[in-house]
């Protein structure tokens, strides 16, 4: 059986958790935390998760997972079956992770656990911030989903990117991420409804 490692909080591994979950793939949760260690190491390169672990061998980074269980079982697809539509959504999620998600990152500590960050990281990261989120609106579809009129692995990544860049933004900075940007609202709302994400999220809770 497929092995799931991380932690439930971890935004990342909830994305993945909800790709096993829409492909129908039977997958064992494994708490375990991040970690330098040479065990950890061995799941993920750089100790990060989640990781997942199939006949023996371990596959890390959540594009990597997606392709992995896109190619495994192709229905229900996360992906278009043309090849621009579908390097278009795999463009977005680009885009989610690496120009606003990990941009919100820098300030996380500061956000949710106690560690400083200085003015001036805190100032570039608001302006790296609207950069991203102006580029990530270009490609926006939000009709009705992230990419266009279908689900699609870009989805997930929106969900899971203002999941918590959302909630680094109102904490840092006092403010709605997403207030000018009602249709990446509007698709967050129907999100949550959806029964991959509302499982996730239910299992979170818990």
């Amino acid at each position: 059986m497929i092995k799931l490692y991380g932690l439930r909080m971890s935004n990342y591994y909830s994305l993945v958790k909800a790709i096993l979950l829409e492909k129908g793939l039977e997958f064992e949760e494994v708490k375990e935390p991040p970690s330098q260690e040479e065990g950890f190491l061995a799941k993920s390169p750089m100790g990060k998760m989640p990781a997942i672990e199939v006949d023996g061998i371990f596959i890390s980074e959540s594009l990597a997972i997606a392709l992995w269980a896109e190619q495994t079982k192709p229905e229900p697809a996360l992906l278009p079956g043309d090849p621009v539509k579908a390097a278009k959504v795999m463009e977005l999620c680009c885009h989610l992770k690496l120009d606003v998600e990990l941009v919100a990152r820098r300030v996380l500590p500061a956000a949710f656990f106690g560690a400083t960050a200085s003015d001036e990281v805190i100032s570039t990261t608001e302006q790296d911030l609207e950069k991203g989120m102006k580029a990530v609106a270009r490609i926006y579809q939000g009709s009705p989903f992230a990419a266009g009129n279908e689900f699609t692995l870009a989805d997930l990544y929106t969900f899971y990117t203002f999941g918590l860049t959302s909630g680094v933004v109102q904490k840092i900075y006092h403010k709605d991420l997403l207030a000018d940007f009602p249709q990446i609202s509007a698709t967050m709302a129907e999100l949550a409804a959806r029964p991959s994400i509302a499982q996730v999220e239910a299992d979170k809770a818990a």
